[in-house]
């Protein structure tokens, strides 16, 4: 008698969470979802942030601070346990926490919110929460929005290396900022693609050369990088990245002898696109003495002509500038072509297009 009155008191429990929640379906069947389950993702870098969750309705009902008190723990949605999983170490609210799945639960307060990040991430809501498998937990601040039907979770201001979860529901958004080292996440990546079959390629490990350069990483794994691809192929292009590679190492003959031996294997087309970047870098006179000698290359091209007018607007003779540049256009093809009309206007109008 007494096992059949716990087992009738546990039934009325669930059924009395269920009403309160909104809740019609079976504690043993599958039925529908009276709130409907929910998934959110977003890619951070290279990084992966899935939420899965419930998603209640208002209905009416005043939510936060009267069907969910202030201080007391909430799974951060319906039904079962609300999650959150990173496929890499983060940093929320600028506190650790590692790669993994959590269960997302909330204690809502009128002015301050705590965020829990626990470490048992299948249990059925809050109900059997326990502080001791807390991974992090957090202080945010809640805010103020128009009413929102049905809870849910969104990722905003998005940056390469960070974005802000959102939580709306009833009248109140609760922000908390997630934060990945991209680079660094990239680069033990790297290491761990170039054991695979790219390994046999030339241009992933110049690729891979050229992210740690980019972004200020080592620049020795960086030149071991570009050897390796350079072994595979010797190109105009992973010679070039060794040379910055070396650069970036302080070892300037070593750069400025395999730069000139790149140099000597581009094409013309290859030659411009390098003195272009080095204008980009304000670099202008290396880069006119690059034009300089490529035009001797084949002086009958597109690209000759273009380089020629270049020179001329460093002189600043437009007229000629103009001249050479509609010779180019004539000469270009598809895509080429439109972006010669493109800086025959700005000649037209006297603007320097080395800048």
């Amino acid at each position: 008698m007494k096992r059949s009155f716990r087992y009738a008191a546990l039934v009325l429990a669930i059924l009395l969470v269920n009403a309160i929640n909104g809740l019609g379906q079976s504690a043993m069947l599958t039925l529908p979802d009276a709130s409907q389950a929910a998934r959110v993702g977003q890619r951070i870098g290279i990084t992966d942030i899935a939420i899965d969750y419930h998603r209640p309705l208002v209905r009416g009902r005043k939510i936060f601070g009267r069907l969910q008190p202030y201080g007391t723990v909430w799974r951060a949605g319906a039904n079962v346990n609300t999650t959150i999983a990173f496929s890499d170490p983060v940093t929320i609210e600028g506190q650790p926490l590692g790669k993994g799945v959590y269960g997302l639960h909330m204690i809502p307060g009128e002015t301050s919110w705590v965020l829990i990040f626990s470490k048992d991430s299948t249990s059925w809501g809050s109900f059997s929460y326990n502080q001791a498998e807390d991974a992090l937990r957090v202080s945010v601040k809640p805010q103020a929005i128009e009413n929102q039907e049905a809870l849910s979770y969104e990722f905003d201001d998005l940056r390469p290396n960070s974005a802000v979860i959102v939580m709306r529901w009833e009248k109140v958004a609760v922000p908390f900022k997630v934060e990945v080292n991209t680079p660094e996440i990239v680069q033990e990546s790297l290491r761990k693609q170039l054991r695979g079959r790219v390994q046999f390629e030339w241009q992933p490990w110049m690729e891979a050369a050229n992210y740690l350069l980019d972004n200020k990483l080592s620049a020795e794994e960086a030149a071991k990088y570009a050897e390796q691809s350079i072994s595979i192929e010797d190109r105009f292009e992973n010679e070039m990245t060794k040379a910055q590679a070396l650069a970036a190492l302080g070892r300037k003959e070593a750069a400025a002898a395999t730069e000139a031996r790149a140099l000597g294997m581009g094409s013309q087309i290859q030659i411009h696109g390098f003195g272009r970047m080095l204008q980009s870098q304000g670099k202008q006179n290396e880069a006119l003495e690059l034009f300089r000698s490529n035009i001797k290359k084949d002086p009958n091209t597109w690209v000759a002509h273009n380089e020629t007018a270049r020179l001329a607007v460093a002189r600043g003779d437009f007229d000629t500038a103009i001249r050479e540049m509609k010779t180019a256009a004539t000469l270009a093809s598809g895509s080429i072509k439109t972006q010669h009309a493109n800086l025959i206007t700005l000649l037209e109008n006297r603007v320097d297009i080395n800048q």
